[in-house]
């Protein structure tokens, strides 16, 4: 990895504007785009063709595109009942049990969310009523790998919030299968309906509707940069959690941390795709060191070794600063998905922490643990919006709903005053609805 010192230095490559820019371009994108769509396209391009085909051939466009893109033909886009139930034939033992124990601690801190928030609904007179969304789609990313942990994180919190549907989409294998455990994480987390349909032509469907697949009020979950250019392209005509980008995370460690540790987490980042981001800042040159040939070390027995490798070539960063105020600085300023705290008396920098999707503190804390089994949904906030957005949560399934509830004592307070300033904006009719009230 390369190592920069200086607090300058790393501020220059740090400190960036949240988006999501991050489509790449290659010969073998440019390839494939030509194969699906007959001429070279951009991502922007190819995915505004994809929404305007399912939005006027519905179903026929998604088998059309399931065909070209993940090259599977099928012949129902629905994963029946039965599908699901044999699915737990093939997902062994120790996976299911696993699956089991990771649902019930998301489903315990949610709830514990949804008890805290609930207790401050409206009563009489001003406040908010809480009324769930009635239905959501979630996505979950497939084709290549299944992903049964992302149905977890999306459907669990959507339940405990009180959504009455819930639809997953994912991609199918070549030969048409959704991988078993990811129709077993689906029965778990009380999906109602799977599709086997991926891509921007899921967000389509979901978005617009369908001859099978029903319309959603909200779509949440991560995909690849297709499935994040359609998110944000059919915003509006519903709802959407975030446009959540490749993976990061960013280490906070002083001498006190392992290398070994440091650079687990690094590599646990940069095996999920060749432009995630892993980065560490630390007070201690030693450690920079140390780290590096940790990385190199546990880089050799990876399965996944050119993926992480080409990452942490291409965004992997270490940075020495003076000291951990520095490092912290950094750290909100780059905002990162996922910040890990490495150093000695970790939790007494909390609440120094402004920009960060979840943080990580102690040696103990892996980043792995937020992926699948601490409790809070792994779908966190990238590209630095970190800055002004949450991870998902169970206020992403609801909606609020202002309460005014005026006794005539209340009144006098207030109508006098909001027809002065509704005469100040013109607005006369206004002015005699609320003096109306007091004659």
């Amino acid at each position: 990895m390369r190592i920069i010192e200086g607090f300058e230095k790393a501020k220059a490559l740090l400190e960036r504007q949240p988006g999501t820019d991050f489509a790449p371009d290659s010969p073998a994108m440019r390839q494939r785009m030509k194969q699906v769509f007959g001429s070279e396209m951009s991502p922007e391009q190819a995915v505004t063709q994809i929404i305007e085909d399912v939005r006027d051939m519905g179903d026929a466009a998604l088998f059309s595109y399931t065909l070209k893109i993940d090259r599977a033909k099928l012949s129902s886009l629905e994963v029946n009942k039965t599908q699901i139930k044999s699915a737990y034939v093939e997902v062994d033992k120790e996976l299911l049990s696993a699956l089991k124990f990771a649902a019930e601690r998301i489903a315990s801190f949610h709830q514990k969310q949804k008890d805290a928030i609930w207790s401050l609904a409206a009563k009489k007179g001003f406040g908010q009523l809480i009324r769930p969304l009635e239905r959501i789609g979630a996505y979950a990313p497939g084709g290549t790998a299944s992903y049964p942990s992302t149905v977890l994180m999306t459907a669990i919190p959507a339940r405990i919030a009180g959504v009455k549907e819930v639809i997953l989409a994912t991609p199918p294998h070549a030969d048409g299968t959704v991988p078993a455990p990811t129709l077993v994480a689906a029965d778990i987390a009380g999906v109602d309906r799977v599709f086997s349909v991926g891509g921007a032509q899921a967000i389509a469907a979901l978005a617009y509707g369908t001859e099978s697949i029903p319309r959603v009020d909200k779509i949440c979950g991560p995909g690849n940069i297709f499935v994040v250019l359609a998110k944000k392209l059919v915003y509006g005509a519903v709802g959407i959690d975030s446009l959540p980008g490749p993976s990061e995370v960013l280490i906070i460690a002083d001498k006190s941390a392992d290398p070994a540790y440091c650079a687990a987490d690094i590599l646990a980042q940069a095996e999920h795709d060749p432009l995630a981001a892993a980065i560490m800042v630390t007070d201690s040159i030693g450690l920079a060191a140390e780290v590096n040939k940790a990385v190199e070390k546990q880089l050799k027995g990876l399965e996944r070794r050119d993926i992480a490798a080409e990452a942490i070539q291409n965004q992997g960063l270490i940075a020495v600063v003076d000291d951990i105020g520095e490092a912290i600085e950094l750290a909100n300023l780059y905002a990162p998905e996922h910040l890990a705290l490495m150093v000695k008396d970790a939790d007494t920098y909390v609440e120094r922490i402004a920009n960060a999707g979840c943080i990580f503190i102690g040696n103990s804390s892996t980043v792995v643990l937020g992926d699948y089994t601490a409790g809070p949904s792994h779908v966190l906030p990238t590209s630095a919006t970190a800055r002004f957005s949450s991870p998902l949560n169970i206020l992403d399934f609801v909606k609020l709903i202002n309460v005014v509830d005026v006794d005539k004592g209340a009144l006098k307070k207030l109508a006098k005053a909001a027809a002065v300033i509704a005469r100040a904006e013109g607005l006369e009719a206004h002015a005699r609805a609320a003096e109306k009230r007091l004659k």
